[in-house]
């Protein structure tokens, strides 16, 4: 018998919240439920933190459930102030269109779109041609501000400033539920953890004007040990797009992941069995890089491709071994003229975006944070010579950051 997908997400650590649990559960364990998961476009390629959303929606799938992708061709032109201080950024429908492409082009690697499987829409379809007196007679009216202003979206940015154009926000997503049920009988929504208040909006709106029987469930966001969310504001944020983060750089971020994450990780990211996971959470000190290599590969391999990740994996060995492997690392090619007399080390590292600045590099290398070839750097101005350069420089910032430069 199939084990019921409530039950797997509850083992495997990924819920947060659930309007009725169990009777969830027991409507799950009947037959196949359509669900949606949104992704306002605010950037052109999905993180590492909406990859956890990406396995809900495949351990959904394979449940037998078909998921609906809602991208918010139209919240996006508001932008969500839950967790904000500020509001966000006014993007263009022409920005907000690409962004919508890019994300879905992304989710077809993960998502089986084929033959009715999964639903992709747009909520620009029906929020961009609404009448505002309309809207608001039939459903705004079913939202209190009393009620709005004291949720934390809106109450942490009272001091700063809120807009009225934000608080429609709410409005705008709670339709968007009620429009799926009407259109696809659309029986729950699923978010991270922070959305729980604009998915309880549109919860109480179907079961007010449509008496449908809903639910709604949120998980847990993806964050690390010391509380960093991983999203695309965080910084070094890791891109599932490999030209704004390198299957290199995506790897070794998960290789050097915190001890204390690395099994929590393994549970949410990847397919790994659960015995096989309760195995590596049995190792300790350097044993638990086993753990964290099987990660890196796991990841990188379902983004990147399986031969991606063996060349990383074998990088990475050579690289943790001490050796320098240069192969699959992140390449700056210089051009041979303008290293005639050799090149100093923070140029070096300015020319490979390493560094935002001089003094950033001054900094980081008195503290003895750069290394050549496995040599730190003794100074700023130290020289790096056009010989060296023509066999090729493997440059290490910090304990993470590996990059190779060349000649043309």
């Amino acid at each position: 018998m199939t084990e019921n997908v409530f039950d797997l997400l509850e083992r495997r650590g990924y819920i947060d919240q659930v309007t009725f649990p169990e009777e969830l559960k027991e409507r799950l364990a009947e037959g196949p439920i359509t669900f949606y998961i949104g992704f306002d476009a605010t950037a052109d390629s999905l993180t590492l933190g909406h990859y956890l959303q990406v396995k809900v929606l495949q351990h959904f799938q394979r449940a037998g459930h078909r998921p609906i992708t809602l991208f918010g061709g139209g919240t996006t032109l508001i932008g969500d102030p839950s967790g904000r201080t500020d509001m966000r950024k006014m993007l263009t429908k022409e920005d907000i269109a690409h962004n919508i492409d890019c994300f879905q082009k992304q989710l077809s690697h993960f998502i089986d779109y084929n033959d009715g499987k999964a639903i992709i829409a747009n909520n620009g379809d029906w929020l961009l041609d609404l009448g505002y007196l309309d809207f608001m007679r039939n459903i705004g009216v079913h939202f209190s501000v009393n009620q709005m202003l004291k949720l934390d979206a809106y109450a942490n940015r009272l001091d700063q400033g809120l807009t009225f154009f934000e608080m429609g926000y709410m409005l705008m997503q709670s339709y968007d539920f009620l429009v799926l049920y009407k259109k696809y009988d659309c029986q729950l929504q699923l978010g991270g953890s922070d959305q729980w208040s604009n998915m309880l909006g549109g919860y109480d709106l179907v079961r007010k004007l449509e008496n449908g029987k809903v639910y709604s469930m949120t998980f847990k966001l993806l964050s690390t040990a010391d509380g960093q969310k991983m999203g695309k504001s965080m910084k070094g944020a890791i891109f599932l797009d490999p030209n704004k983060t390198p299957p290199h750089d995506m790897f070794q971020y998960l290789r050097n992941t915190d001890d204390r994450d690395v099994i929590k990780f393994m549970k949410l990211l990847t397919d790994v069995s659960d015995d096989e996971i309760a195995e590596y959470a049995k190792l300790e000190g350097q044993e638990l890089n086993k753990a964290k290599e099987r990660l890196a590969w796991e990841i990188t391999a379902e983004v990147h491709g399986k031969d991606i990740a063996d060349e990383q994996l074998e990088a990475s060995r050579v690289l943790f071994g001490g050796s320098g492997a240069t192969e699959n690392m992140p390449t700056t090619e210089l051009d041979a003229d303008d290293v005639t007399g050799g090149i100093t080390v923070v140029d070096l590292l300015l020319k490979g975006d390493l560094i935002a600045s001089t003094s950033e590099g001054r900094r980081l290398i008195k503290q003895g944070g750069v290394s050549i070839d496995d040599e730190k750097a003794e100074a700023h101005d130290q020289i790096v010579s056009k010989e060296a350069l023509e066999k090729g420089v493997h440059v290490r910032k910090g304990k993470k950051v590996h990059h190779l430069f060349k000649l043309k």
